[in-house]
């Protein structure tokens, strides 16, 4: 249009130009009208253009924008769950349930307080007023917090002060708390065996500094430790609680009770008995170890030993339960009724072992949700966790996630399983590959019911109590600080009906 407009233009130009004239009124009417056309479409087509530039560059700072947003997202995720987990960690609540609901910092905080109040936990409180650290709390923490950050370990909120002690030895810190605590002098002087024998005199004093501060130290450590490996056995079984070391064996499930019965005019209704079943036993055990602090550590100011050590042991002890879980499902042992684990009596393990298939998946989930009680009746189990050794998870995510497969034909088909991709968890534990004696071996893998339909197995601690208990011990002839590390916990197969066994196939090596 805008071309046609100006050939107009220029047409009445030349028809004047002929004649010797100037543009009479119509023709400069319709000139001025056909310039009005073209600015405004002019204006339009800069417009347009000025839009279009601007989005073109637009489109990477939003894309930056975007990664910003979810980094920070993400950054804001990973505090949350710091600070959870050393809310939770410092009043010995289990963690799990605030960071997988979303639940807030300040949420959690006041959650936490209400439980303790409910539970009868003592709050340290001088008639209304709280209980504050004095100076000498406040450096002891600085000092322990410093060892910790200088042998790497990321804390949330180190003590004020901390950062600004980093560079202060085991010899250091000693000589800090005997010129703070008694004035001592020229102790720099003396050599580092020298201040080992004085600390050494101090190990059962109660108000010693530096005893106390190693302590600070190595519990925070392994607190650190027990909080970060990476074992997945918590996500499989129910966290349980004893108060004794007896044999828990008075528990008891109430069977079904009786249908309702017609009762006709005039007759009586019809009694009814119930029976129950009794549940297996469960029983902790102690497990623990030692460590030292040697003179020749405190004179080479070996630090690991009061951080990196302690975190290793608290991640040790965590290991060994899901060690001891996956050792269950790999090593099948005969449990509270006398029959293997997975058995055919239970109806929970495949008869023949194979790879990922959708067959296999299939008649593992319709073997699972057609399991009865101990009472004949039906139960309703939702699959919920798939446990795999390495070297099948890939295969699984592709099965559950493919919305379509190859048919009879190679022709497309609609996937049954798609509609279980965001329902089963996917868990790959490397402690099965461990067990079955790795690559090149037939390697079983397990599906598992919802936690809340039926019981598996449950890992039972000494009053709720999952972190490991630490505790400064004096051993004859031992030159050095001792600990003494040790958890009290029991594991018991509580219902073979929660999962259902494929004993797998051979799984190779990608190295090989």
């Amino acid at each position: 249009m805008r071309k046609k407009w100006i050939q107009r233009q220029q047409e009445l130009l030349n028809t004047a130009k002929a004649a010797g004239r100037e543009l009479t009124a119509d023709e400069q009417t319709e000139f001025d009208d056909l310039q009005r056309k073209i600015d405004e479409f002019d204006q339009k087509e800069a417009e347009r253009q000025a839009q279009a530039t601007a989005a073109a560059q637009a489109q990477p700072e939003q894309a930056e924008d975007l990664n910003a947003v979810r980094e920070a997202e993400r950054s804001a995720e990973r505090s949350r769950i710091r600070e959870i987990e050393a809310i939770c960690t410092h009043f010995g609540v289990n963690a799990r349930e605030y960071i997988d609901n979303g639940t807030s910092v300040d949420a959690t905080r006041k959650a936490v307080m209400e439980k303790l109040m409910q539970d009868g936990t003592p709050i340290r409180q001088t008639g209304s007023a709280e209980v504050t650290k004095d100076g000498e709390d406040k450096f002891r923490d600085a000092v322990s917090d410093s060892l910790l950050m200088r042998a790497g370990i990321e804390l949330a909120h180190p003590a004020d002060g901390a950062r600004e002690l980093q560079g202060l030895s085991l010899r250091d810190i000693f000589i800090e708390c005997e010129e703070r605590a008694n004035g001592t002098r020229g102790l720099n002087r003396k050599t580092s065996d020298d201040l080992f024998t004085m600390a050494q005199r101090q190990f059962f004093n109660p108000t010693a500094a530096f005893p106390a501060i190693l302590d600070n130290a190595i519990n925070k450590a392994y607190v650190e430790g027990h909080k970060t490996v990476a074992v997945t056995f918590d996500r499989i079984t129910k966290k349980g609680s004893l108060k004794d070391f007896k044999t828990a064996d008075n528990n008891y499930l109430a069977g079904p009770v009786g249908e309702f019965l017609e009762v006709p005019e005039g007759s009586e209704l019809k009694h009814d008995v119930w029976s129950d079943e009794k549940l297996p036993t469960r029983k902790l055990k102690t497990y623990g170890r030692q460590f030292t602090l040697t003179r020749q550590a405190f004179i080479n100011d070996d630090i690991d030993v009061v951080t990196r050590i302690p975190a290793k042991y608290a991640a040790s002890a965590r290991k060994t339960i899901n060690k001891q879980v996956y050792s269950i499902l790999v090593n099948n042992p005969a449990i509270y009724d006398g029959v293997a684990l997975f058995h055919s009596n239970h109806k929970n393990v495949l008869a023949t072992g194979t790879g990922v298939t959708q067959a296999a998946m299939q008649a593992m989930i319709m073997a699972l949700q057609t399991q009865e009680d101990q009472f004949g009746e039906a139960i309703i189990v939702r699959p919920a966790k798939l446990v795999v050794p390495v070297g099948l998870a890939f295969d699984f995510y592709t099965l559950f996630h493919s919305p379509t497969i190859n048919g009879s034909g190679n022709t497309q088909a609609v996937n049954p399983l798609y509609r279980y991709a965001n329902q089963i968890e996917i868990i790959e534990e490397p402690t099965i590959n461990v067990l079955c004696g790795g690559f090149g071996n037939t390697m079983p893998w397990f599906l598992l019911g919802a936690s809340e339909d039926t019981d598996f197995i449950e890992v039972d601690y000494l009053n709720g109590q999952e972190i490991p208990t630490i505790r400064r011990m004096e051993v004859a002839g031992q030159l050095g600080f001792v600990w003494d590390i040790y958890l009290d916990w029991g594991i018991s197969v509580m219902d073979f009906r929660g999962a259902i066994k494929n004993p797998g196939v051979q799984i190779d090596s990608p190295l090989s």
